[in-house]
Formats: C-alpha cells, structure tokens, sequence
C-alpha cells in the first residue's frame, strides 16, 4: 500500500500544470540541503578538534554534552518554521477499502524523509564513532547514536503535532511563541542552563548507556499521539465539519473605526485561516529574537546605538516588512470582488495603515523586554517604532501599489517564491536605509541620541501628516489598480 500511494503521488506530480517550477524549486533546494549535510559532515569529523579550540582547557566531551540538547532546541524552531506537513490528498481514498490505520502510517512515515532527520546523523555521529567509542566503549557510543536519533524522531513529530493542532486551534501558535520567549529569557538571565542540563543528561547516559532508551520512549509516545490525533481527524464528516467551522474571530475595539475596523478585521481572518499568511506572520514574531544577537553590552556601553538600529528597525517593523511585502497580493484571489464592491479606497488603504500601525505596537511592546538590558535599547527601539508606523508603512504601500503577482494563501512561505517580484527585492533598501540618512549626520557629528530623536520625529511627522500619505498612496493605487486586477487573474 505504501508503493501505491508514492506511485499516485509519483503521478500527481509528472501531470500538475506547475511541475516545471516546483522541479526548479526542488533543484535550488537540493543543492541547499547537500551543502548543509557537507558542513555538517566536516564539522562533526573535525567536532572534536574545534571544541579543543574554541574552548581551551574545557573537557570535550563536557562541551559536547552540553551542545546536544541546545542543537535539538534549535531543531525544533526550525522544525515549526520550515518543515512541512506530510500531504496526502485523503478524501478519495476514505471512499475505498482502505484501513485508514494504513493511511495514517503513511504520513507518518513520510514525515521521516526530511533534510532535518538526516542532518543530526552527519553531525553527531562521526564523534560518537570515534572519540566517544575510543574514550568510552561503543556500546555507550552506540547509545549516544540512539539517544541521537531518537532527539530527532521526537522532534519531527512533536513539531507535526502541534502543527496539526494549531490549524484547528489557533490559540496554540501563540502559547507555543510565549513559552519559547520565557525559557528564552530564562536562560539569557542565568535562572536555568539549558548546556548544563544537557551535560548533566547526557553525563547520566555516559554513566548508565541504558538510559538512552528513555529518549526512544519519548519518541515513540509522540509518534503515538501523532498516529492517534491523524486517525481521529481522517472522517469524511470531521473533514467537512472542520471546513465549515467558523472561527470566531470578532475584535470589539475594531468597532470604534467603523469599515476600517471591518476591512482589517477581515484582514487578520485572512491571515489567521491561510497558511502562507499565517506562516508570513509567525516568521516575523521569531525574528523578535534578534535583539540577543545585535543588542551586545559592549556596543551599549560605548554609545555605538546606530550598530543597533537596524535590528531596532526590523524587530519593530518586521510584521510591516515580511507581510507588508505582499501586500494587495494576500487578496489577489477576491481582489475582482474587492474592486467591484462598494468598498471606499481611501478607507481600503486607511485599513493597511492602521493594521500595520497594530502591528507595530503588538511587535514593539514585546521587544520592549530588551529594555531590562539597558534603557538606551528602548530609546532605540522607540525611535524605530514611529519610523516604522510614520514611513516604514508608506514605504511598503508604495511599492505594494507596484506588486502584481497572485499568491496562493494555501502553500507555506518556506521556500515558496510565488508572487516575489522586483518590488520585494528592491522595497528592503529604502526600508532599511531611510532611516540611516536620517541617523548618520548626526552619529557622525558625535550626537547619536540626537540622531534617534530627530528620526522619532521625522516617522511622527509622518503619522501626524498621514491624511497626505493616505492621498498619495490611494493616487498611486488608483493608476495602477486596472494593470494589478489584471496581474492578479494570471495565476503563477
């Protein structure tokens, strides 16, 4: 049965009318993933030699016991942002005689054959093999392989999981994202190591090679509950049921706006029921932790702010520069509609302004946490948050009016270049340079704190002239909205 379904699968992709671009794509991810696999086999061969130098007088087997734990925490962001679902068109073979028990081993069997199952064995096991065995015996080597490979099946299927339950329940993605922020700041502050956990974890196997089984049990139980929640969902009825259900997703405070409210509204339906969208926005919350990497003590306490700006900029602004990208193309498939209803453009392009100005504030409240490492970071941050709401907005819209490429909402973002044009590529340098104009005189002269205050200014002077900004952009769109409607219909 196996077969059957890769050679139906096999056959649906040779006659998909889009099978040239999504084979160029598959070739450009290819090369990517042997590239990887390549540094992750020299570096797991040369493991032993680089922790030696890059921790002088630190035992190697401590360091790596401590990495193990950290690599598989990452794994799993990466995992939630990248790894795709096992598909399987299932409604055609729940009319057949087939035991939905095989379906589902199905998924989960394919769900295995992934770049981020393949990538730990070429990293970890040159070492197990060799210092590990040498030092140790290769039966402790050999449990160190199965605690490995068992880190991995858990991660693939607990990501899948929560995948899966976060399309029905969408409260999960966010309680996934806070949860991840707090053991984040947990560690960035010292309360718990998530290295030395992981020695202390892995010092255990070393100690008793048994105990690796206890990450096998870990990774059978969520294959289980992967297996249990897919033959629970794979009814015709619970299919329809859940393609009916609403989810309720009134915003009281958005009444206030009258059809603005209402078009943005509608607007975080959008996002919050089509994948890409969804996927466009969870991409930019991750970003958030950006700040861990730019925001560095030594550059505070020298005063060098403009080395942090463009984070500042990014971090307050990256729902606005990720999802603003596309903009108009997320309703490429109604924009016929959109065109032909009553809808004011003035109050259509009010909606973007004032849902990306949410945006902004929801983003910027969350990093104003960097704050606890010094109060220059929220001078910065402040700073780029009215750029972002005052000219960051107009910037997007402008070049928005300038997008004419559809979008299917349906796929994920990874890797997905439809509905990218020469507007995306070229948006990201103004953006992203605008505000270093501003900046630089002034850092230049000796006076960056000025600098920041004259850009706070310059993006409120923005806001405060946004009926202006309001006209320009509805001009813009009301040139070109006959040539967008008509690159819409050309489904890419």
């Amino acid at each position: 049965m196996l077969g059957t379904f890769l050679d139906h699968q096999w056959k649906a992709f040779w006659r998909s009318k889009n099978k040239g671009g999504t084979i160029a794509t598959q070739i450009f991810i290819g090369i990517i993933v042997v590239y990887l696999l390549g540094v992750a086999f020299f570096l797991g061969f040369g493991m032993e030699a680089f922790i030696t130098q890059f921790f002088p007088g630190k035992d190697v087997f401590t360091v790596f016991n401590g990495v193990i734990l950290y690599y598989f925490a990452a794994d799993f962001l990466m995992r939630m942002q990248l790894q795709e679902l096992p598909t399987l068109s299932i409604v055609p073979y729940l009319h057949l005689k087939i035991p939905k028990q095989k379906i589902v081993n199905f998924l989960n069997t394919r769900a295995l054959f992934s770049a981020f199952n393949v990538l730990p064995l070429f990293l970890f096991l040159p070492f197990c093999a060799t210092a590990i065995s040498d030092v140790y015996d290769s039966f402790t080597a050999l449990m160190y392989v199965v605690s490995i490979l068992s880190l991995t099946v858990f991660n693939n299927y607990a990501a899948l999981y929560i995948k899966r339950r976060s399309i029905q329940n969408l409260k999960i993605v966010p309680l996934v994202f806070l949860l991840i922020i707090a053991l984040g700041l947990l560690e960035y502050f010292k309360v718990f190591s998530i290295s030395a956990i992981s020695n202390r974890v892995f010092g255990f196997v070393t100690t008793y090679p048994l105990a690796g089984f206890g990450f096998t049990l870990f990774a059978v139980l969520t294959y289980q509950l992967n297996a249990r929640y897919l033959r629970s969902n794979l009814y015709v009825e619970e299919l329809s049921k859940n393609e009916a259900k609403k989810t309720s997703t009134d915003y009281p405070f958005l009444d206030r706006f009258g059809e603005i409210g209402t078009l943005v509204a509608l607007e975080l339906k959008l996002i919050l029921r089509n994948k890409r969208s969804r996927s466009a926005v969870t991409m930019s919350l991750l970003f958030l932790f950006y700040g861990f990497l730019f925001y560095k003590k030594e550059l505070l306490d020298q005063d060098k702010l403009e080395l942090m700006l463009f984070a500042s900029v990014f971090m307050t602004g990256n729902c606005i520069s990720i999802y603003g990208q596309f903009m108009f193309g997320w309703q490429s498939s109604h924009f016929d509609g959109l065109m032909a209803n009553k809808i004011d453009i003035r109050n259509f392009i009010k909606a973007k302004f004032l849902m990306f100005t949410l945006f902004s504030t929801f983003t910027t409240l969350i990093a104003c946490l960097y704050g606890f490492l010094s109060w220059k970071i929220l001078v910065i941050q402040f700073a780029a948050y009215l750029y972002n709401i005052g000219i960051g907005t107009v910037i997007v819209l402008y070049f928005a009016t300038r997008n004419y490429r559809s979008m299917d909402l349906s796929k994920g973002s990874t890797f997905n270049f439809q509905g990218v044009g020469a507007s995306q590529w070229v948006l990201g340098l103004p953006y992203f340079l605008a505000p270093y104009v501003i900046l630089l005189p002034f850092s230049l002269s000796g006076a960056p704190y000025w600098g920041f205050i004259a850009l706070g200014a310059c993006g409120l002077t923005a806001c405060l002239t946004r009926e202006f900004w309001v006209s320009f952009i509805v001009n813009e769109f009301n040139k070109r909205k006959h040539k967008i409607t008509e690159g819409f219909r050309e489904k890419s």
